[in-house]
C-alpha cells in the first residue's frame, strides 16, 4: 500500500531521505532495538555549538565588547573546536549511517546509504555483527527508486521490505513473509513432457483442422465467383 505523503520524483534528497526514514520503521516493527548513540552524539555536539554561539552573543548584548573579549575569543576557539570535531563525526564516524541496532537474537545490525549526484540509485550498505563475535559480513545493493516509489511520488512499502528481507538473513528470519521470493515460472511446459505418440497426434490434428479451414475458404471463393 502507498503512503499518503507525495514527494517530487525529481529531487533525489527527497527519495534518499523517505527511504531513509522507512529504514527504522521497518526493522523496530521487527522487534529489532534501535541503538541512538551515533545520532545523540552528533545532536550534542551540535547543541553544544549552538550554547557556545547563543551565551556569547548575550554576554556580548549585556557587558559589550570590550570587558568580554576574552572570553569571547575562548568562545569562538571552542566553537570552531566543536565544529571540527562534528564534521570529523559525520565524516568519519557515521558515515552516512542511518540505522544501528540489535535483532531479538542479539545480532547487531548497522545499514548505512548513499546516492551519487544526478544518478537516482539508492546504495545501501549493510554490515551484520553475530552475537557471539564472529566475523561481520556485509550486504551491499545499489537499487533505482523507482521500485518503491509510484509515478506520482508515493512510497510503496512492500517492495522496499522485501528488498531487505530478500537480501538480509537477519531481517529475512525476522519478517520470513517478506524473504519468500516470488515463485518463478515454471521452465519446462507440460506439453514438453508429453509422450512422442501424444505430441503427433496433436500435430495430426491441427494439420487437418488447417486443411480442413483452407477447404472451406477456398469453398466460399468459388461460391462467389458463381454468384
Amino acid at each position: 500500500m502507498a503512503s499518503q505523503e507525495k514527494i517530487s520524483v525529481h529531487n533525489l534528497a527527497d527519495l534518499k531521505n523517505t527511504s531513509d526514514d522507512a529504514i527504522p520503521n521497518y526493522l523496530n516493527s521487527l522487534k529489532f532495538k534501535q541503538d541512538h548513540r551515533l545520532v545523540d552524539t552528533r545532536l550534542a555536539l551540535g547543541y553544544s555549538a549552538f550554547a557556545i554561539a547563543a551565551a556569547c552573543f548575550l554576554w556580548d548584548y549585556k557587558l559589550g565588547f570590550e570587558p568580554t573579549k576574552y572570553y569571547t575569543a575562548a568562545a569562538v576557539a571552542l566553537y570552531t573546536l566543536i565544529n571540527g570535531v562534528l564534521t570529523y563525526w559525520i565524516g568519519f564516524v557515521e558515515k552516512g549511517t542511518v540505522y544501528q541496532g540489535t535483532a531479538p537474537d542479539g545480532t547487531t545490525i548497522s545499514i548505512a546509504t548513499s546516492t551519487k549526484k544526478n544518478v537516482p540509485t539508492y546504495n545501501v550498505k549493510i554490515t551484520v555483527t553475530p552475537k557471539k563475535g564472529g566475523a561481520p559480513q556485509t550486504v551491499e545493493l545499489a537499487r533505482s527508486f523507482t521500485e518503491w516509489f509510484d509515478v506520482q511520488g508515493h512510497f510503496v512499502a512492500r517492495p522496499f521490505q522485501v528488498m531487505l528481507a530478500t537480501q538480509v538473513p537477519i531481517i529475512a528470519k525476522a519478517d520470513p513473509k517478506r524473504a519468500q521470493p516470488v515463485a518463478a515460472a515454471a521452465p519446462t511446459s507440460d506439453i514438453m513432457n508429453a509422450d512422442v505418440s501424444v505430441l503427433d497426434a496433436i500435430a495430426a490434428s491441427e494439420s487437418t483442422a488447417a486443411t480442413g479451414a483452407e477447404a472451406a475458404s477456398s469453398g466460399k471463393k468459388s461460391k462467389r465467383r458463381k454468384a
